[in-house]
């Protein structure tokens, strides 16, 4: 097949809506640190747990989905990483029913070992669908309905998980036998369902995909040859890493504590209700942004516009940390727009010039998502030792990172 010639709309409007689905059920993380912290009495740190053990998955499976998608494809990736999403999510039953959190930390890893996959496959995909020179663009345009669903994910999570009254252990004590069967089959029923309904999804999108006709590129696999190696060898892959693990550190630890951050009296006193539907608009921005940036690529250098909005994103942040109330509100909202281009771009950089080796890159690359495990973990320790707000110094670090990989850490030394 002639990859310069071929249109690649209808491979590229499916992969979007893939996009679209792990962008929502990423997102619902953010719902479930606050009910599950509520719902178990927990501290930040062992609320932190849950996006640990998402994004720690990341880590452990990142490397060996590099080699499921260079043997077999990218389609047979795709469609493996979401039937092993449906089985973290079927699992959620269980987790609720049992009011187990050990079950509930496995059920994510699980689910997110399935994400992994399809980051792997995927974003690598989007990437070869088409010119080089308009890899960036494409990737922000997908990554934009990725946004999508982390945008209507808060609002559906707030809806369903976060309307359910939590009681305290001392609340659940004093009550009668019968209300106390029916409180905790509330509860169950609050998580259950939406997770329910994503496992229909997720396999009916995998059958969607087996009977498509995706295109197979000619850099798509890779032989075994021992070439692992050379991988590490690439500065600016290496340092895109980095790069990947400071930006979903930092985008997953604000929007970790995004709504604790609002319920809180001196910033903005909403309830976890309201706080949920003002995270939609931190991703909602990211949706916007993508959208935008996926235009302004067609003009401005991807590496200048990464260094711009990661030195805006420092900008609002210190200015939140330093002034409190609801201007600090809205700062943080704000880093949502100016987050938008970052993980695409910085992917799409550290993909540049690999050639037959771009199917495991993707695969090292995702492993610096793992970061979306560590850093939330940091700042919950700031925020448990010294405050909420001061603990946002954490992700601002990150963005210094990526401001200078955006200046000269993005080029390749080949």
């Amino acid at each position: 097949m002639n990859e310069k010639s071929t249109s690649y709309k209808g491979p590229l409007a499916l992969l979007t809506a893939l996009f679209f689905m792990w962008g929502l059920i990423t997102s619902l993380n953010d719902i479930l640190v606050p009910h599950l912290k509520s719902l178990f009495e927990l501290s930040y740190v062992q609320a932190s747990l849950v996006q640990f053990s998402f994004f720690f998955a990341y880590f452990v499976m990142s490397y060996p989905a590099g080699k499921v998608v260079s043997k077999f494809g990218y389609k047979a990736g795709i469609i493996m990483g979401l039937l092993v999403a449906a089985l973290g999510c079927v699992l959620f039953y269980p987790s609720a029913s049992l009011r187990s959190y050990p079950l509930f930390l496995l059920s994510l890893f699980i689910l997110a070992s399935g994400l992994t996959l399809l980051q792997v496959a995927a974003n690598p995909y989007v990437n070869s669908l088409g010119s080089a020179d308009t890899a960036a663009s494409r990737l922000n345009l997908t990554q934009a309905f990725n946004s999508l669903g982390t945008t209507i994910g808060p609002v559906l999570g707030g809806m369903f998980i976060l309307s359910a009254v939590v009681l305290t252990a001392d609340q659940i004590s004093h009550l009668p036998a019968g209300e106390l069967q029916h409180y905790y089959a509330s509860e169950s029923s609050s998580v259950q369902m939406p997770y329910l309904v994503l496992t229909a999804v997720l396999i009916l999108i995998a059958l969607v995909i087996k009977f498509s006709k995706l295109p197979v590129l000619s850099n798509e696999k890779e032989q075994d040859d021992g070439k692992d190696h050379s991988l590490w060898k690439k500065k600016h892959l290496v340092l895109g890493v980095i790069g990947i693990f400071a930006y979903v550190g930092a985008e997953v630890s604000i929007g970790s504590y995004l709504i604790s951050l609002l319920e809180r009296p001196d910033i903005a006193s909403l309830s976890a209700v309201d706080a949920s539907q003002k995270l939609s608009l931190y991703w909602g921005g990211a949706m916007v942004g993508r959208f935008l940036g996926s235009v302004l690529m067609t003009k401005i250098k991807a590496n200048r516009l990464l260094a711009f909005n990661a030195m805006i994103v420092v900008l609002l942040i210190a200015s939140a940390i330093i002034t409190k109330g609801t201007f600090s509100m809205w700062a943080i909202l704000c880093v949502g727009l100016f987050n938008s281009i970052m993980f695409p771009t910085i992917f799409s950089l550290a993909l540049n010039k690999l050639g037959g080796l771009t199917g495991r890159a993707s695969g090292v690359l995702c492993m610096g998502i793992v970061g979306g495990a560590v850093m939330p973990i940091i700042q919950a320790a700031v925020a448990d030792h010294v405050s909420l707000l001061v603990s946002f110094v954490v992700p601002l670090v990150c963005y210094l990172y990526i401001a200078w990989y955006g200046c000269k850490g993005y080029r390749p030394t080949h």
